[in-house]
């Protein structure tokens, strides 16, 4: 057993040796981003209380931002496939500070679901647009590894980011240096940190164009977008039924995501423990991406193994909430969920970037962000008010999502063999 975790981490240290540099620093700012992304997650649900705001509106609060991703994501998408990808990277990451800012400081309901939309919809160029230009870096080998290994760092980075913002909360050291006990001050130290990330990434992005393998059709012209927008239209019936897969699983996803947040809070948990416990499922996750995925892409069955995952993933939401002692559960058999989720994020994302034509890769994952990102606007709005009614709902409710899920890409396999006859689904 030993033997066998020393080779798989030498082939990890070969791997990485093996990774372009450029591929090397951009997998470095994914981490970078999920710490500074999620500093102000772990006070959010007591800040939102604090204000004396309902639960249900926590829902809506997040829901906004979602939505943000949403309208966000396809307009980034289509920009950076017809200009420069750093332009917008630094606009939108600017727009995101701002937007956290004001959330932050503003006690009125309607302001801060007003500032969550613009943090949405800034936050969405870097998101969409790092994507892409990471598979633009990438070769058709080393790309389904590289998203991997993108998402492995973003979940650490996030993790990093719960556990930070939690302790900058309670450390009596930063309380007396930048007054953190004050949630809102959380929010624009992330602020200040995200703006540097951005002009970083202006320099960064502006220095690795060349490097692109994919050719990208990029034109100062107006009617570049016009052409990108027009591409829309080229979308196969069964990339629509995925991408609506996609919905229904970020549904699921994110209601377990935010309202375990929520529901630690109204236990009486600190915005530490809700940090750490975080940070724990984000080892989980980059463990999950750096032994488990690579051999899940060997088997060549990433279809079935996103099938399988749904499944799973609905058993252990539903069947563990009902469990007795909820913390062991937490720590145990959660993390199964966490290394599925996990597993099935690269996948997907593989999966939808093999549909890009002319090397639109921006425009594809603006769209892939697009659906994503509604399921997190439809999920926390639903999830607020079964949220009030009785928690165990939420949970519930994320598992009979995860169901369709597993339905659907179920149906969406056969109908594909049927249309290849005897070729494998796994393009």
């Amino acid at each position: 057993m030993i033997r066998r975790i020393l080779k798989n981490i030498n082939a990890f240290k070969k791997t990485l040796l093996e990774v372009e540099k450029p591929v090397l620093v951009l997998l470095g700012i994914y981490f970078v981003q999920g710490v500074i992304n999620n500093l102000g997650h772990p006070v959010t649900p007591a800040l939102v209380t604090s204000t004396g705001i309902p639960d249900y509106m926590f829902g809506f609060s997040f829901a906004t931002m979602s939505l943000g991703l949403v309208v966000g994501g396809p307009i980034w998408g289509i920009l950076g496939d017809t200009y420069k990808k750093e332009v917008f990277v630094l606009v939108g990451l600017l727009i995101y500070s701002a937007g956290q800012v004001l959330f932050g400081f503003v006690d009125d309901m309607y302001w801060k679901i007003v500032f969550r939309f613009m943090s949405g919809f800034g936050v969405s160029a870097a998101i969409t647009l790092l994507l892409s230009h990471l598979i633009g870096l990438s070769s058709d080998k080393t790309r389904a590894k590289n998203i991997a290994k993108s998402a492995a760092l973003m979940g650490l980075g996030s993790s990093v980011g719960y556990l930070l913002g939690g302790e900058l909360n309670v450390s009596p050291f930063f309380q007396d240096l930048l007054r953190t006990d004050l949630y809102q001050n959380i929010f624009l130290i992330q602020a200040v940190l995200n703006t540097l990330l951005a002009f970083g990434l202006f320099f960064i992005l502006r220095s690795q164009a060349k490097y692109i393998k994919v050719e990208e059709t990029q034109s100062e012209h107006p009617k570049a977008i016009g052409r990108s927008i027009r591409h829309l239209d080229d979308l196969s019936v069964n990339l629509i039924l995925f991408l609506f897969a996609i919905l229904l699983v970020s549904i699921g996803a994110i209601n377990i995501s935010k309202y375990l947040e929520v529901y630690f809070n109204s236990l009486g948990y600190r915005p530490d423990f809700i940090g750490r416990y975080v940070f724990l499922t984000g080892v989980v996750a980059i463990f999950t991406g750096i032994f488990i995925v690579p051999f899940v892409l060997k088997l060549k069955r990433d279809f079935k193994v996103m099938i399988l995952a749904q499944a799973l993933s609905a058993i252990i939401i539903f069947v563990m909430f009902r469990l007795p002692n909820l913390l062991l559960m937490l720590y145990t058999v959660f993390m199964l969920y966490v290394v599925l989720k996990a597993i099935f994020a690269p996948l997907e994302q593989n999966y939808i970037s093999k549909h890009a034509k002319n090397g639109r890769y921006g425009t594809m994952m603006g769209i892939r962000q697009a659906f994503f990102s509604i399921g997190m606007v439809i999920g926390p709005v639903i999830g607020g008010f079964l949220y009030d009614i009785n928690p165990l709902l939420v949970f519930d409710f994320s598992a009979l999502m995860f169901l369709l899920g597993f339905f659907l890409l179920l149906f969406l396999e056969k109908r594909v063999k049927r249309e290849l006859g005897d070729i494998k689904v796994n393009s």
